[in-house]
């Protein structure tokens, strides 16, 4: 095999955990997207689960065609973490116990108060002749060992965290100093709300066709991303590249684009509100917490998020909201005047400046002909105005499903009116 077919790098994602589907690997796509960044192709992504004969038969077929294998996840000191004896025993090498690193897990330890197990100590161990890669954050450490001619791994820890800053501390210089490294990747997520998947594509397919930088449509629950992604030499080259093509997609997509790369409709209005100096409340029914959970997730929320109330019974939207008992029972709970009302009363009872809220039928059962499953309606009220609208979902995709897309939506009518 020549050394251009033993270019690439892969990723191998180790735990059972992840083959049974108990947690999303997101760190084969934190990688994917560093090596990205970095200008470094891979082509190939595994993973399997803690078992030694499967591990080593895939670490042995990996190194006969890639250069670099970068592995995450088990090397913790519970018995089913394999990865490092199981490396070592792939290649015929004995293992090595590194006195400094024995003595680092112990000093963390120690630090948080906890004594030093013997299960710790296997941590401690090494194939002879590895590169020990430093863990700023956790008590296990990884690797950088070349077993055979032109091939080397890299073994991080599965928490995420901890992979993150042995990465960016220690895995990017010497991917740099191997001269792995080639120009760079520079993307920028542009992100819509209101906008269905297929109508944006459609708006913007002359961008699809392009090749540097190229374009890709995403969807996900109720929100549509475009994805720019261009390669140059350097950073401000790519960005250079980037920038006409995303402000032609801003102007297409309007008001329906709210943001990009990590904003959320959620950051979005807390930065608006914030701008404004104003505040904002909640009143949730169906969505029992969802709009205040979405506020809440956003680091710095509670200058501008003051809280709210979570109604579902409708002694609470009277007690709490000040709902009139005649609109719940002329209306109904789930009614565009009662939106207005909780929205109403949310500002009435907390002082917020604004207020959003929200009632519907999430399912599966609670429906009617006249008001069916994913029937959702929505308030928004302000210093100067207040407006209603209401959502019909449909009960096909499910509960979880009208919820989140209720979330989605009563931030997006907000953001809209901010």
């Amino acid at each position: 095999m020549n050394n251009n077919k033993k270019s690439q790098i892969e990723v191998l994602c180790i735990g059972t955990e992840l083959l049974l589907g108990n947690i999303v690997n997101g760190n084969a796509r934190w990688l994917a997207e560093e090596l990205a960044r970095l200008g470094i192709p891979h082509f190939r992504q595994t993973v399997v689960g803690d078992n030694r004969e499967r591990l080593m038969e895939v670490v042995l077929e990996a190194s006969k065609r890639c250069r670099v294998l970068i592995c995450t996840g088990g090397l913790g000191p519970t018995p089913d973490d394999l990865t490092t004896e199981t490396l070592a025993a792939a290649f015929g090498a004995p293992l090595e116990e590194r006195s400094e690193v024995l003595a680092d897990i112990k000093a963390k330890l120690t630090a948080r108060g906890r004594p030093m197990a013997p299960s710790n100590c296997k941590q401690a161990l090494l194939p002879l002749g590895a590169t020990v890669l430093c863990n700023p954050l956790g008590t296990a450490p990884g690797m950088i060992w070349s077993p055979v001619a032109n091939f080397s791994l890299l073994t991080f820890p599965g928490v995420p965290a901890e992979m993150q800053a042995m990465w960016e501390q220690t895995a990017v210089p010497w991917l740099q100093q191997q001269g792995l490294t080639s120009g760079i990747f520079r993307s920028r997520l542009l992100r819509f709300w209101g906008v269905a998947e297929s109508s944006l594509a459609e708006q913007v397919a002359p961008f699809l066709e392009l090749q540097n930088p190229t374009v890709a449509p995403y969807a996900g629950r109720g929100e549509v991303k475009l994805r720019i992604t261009a390669w140059a030499d350097n950073a401000e080259s790519a960005d250079g590249l980037i920038a006409p093509v995303e402000k032609e997609l801003r102007a297409i997509g309007g008001s329906n684009c709210f943001g990009a790369d990590s904003d959320s409709l959620a950051s979005v209005v807390l930065a608006a509100l914030r701008q404004r100096g104003e505040t904002l409340a909640v009143a949730e029914s169906c969505t029992a917490g969802g709009v205040g959970a979405a506020l809440g997730a956003v680091p710095g929320a509670s200058d501008v998020f003051i809280g709210g109330v979570i109604a579902y019974a409708n002694q609470i939207k009277q007690a709490l909201l000040g709902v009139p008992a005649d609109t719940l029972a002329s209306h109904g709970a789930v009614s565009e005047a009662v939106a207005l009302a909780m929205a109403e009363g949310a500002r009435r009872c907390t002082g917020a400046d604004w207020a959003v809220a929200v009632t519907g039928i999430a399912g599966p059962g609670g429906g009617s002909a006249e008001k069916p499953v994913g029937l959702v309606y929505f308030a928004v009220s302000g210093p100067s105005l207040s407006f209603s609208f209401m959502r019909q979902y449909g009960a096909s995709r499910g509960r979880e499903w009208i919820r989140g897309l209720s979330v989605g939506d009563a931030l997006d009518q907000l953001r809209l009116a901010l």
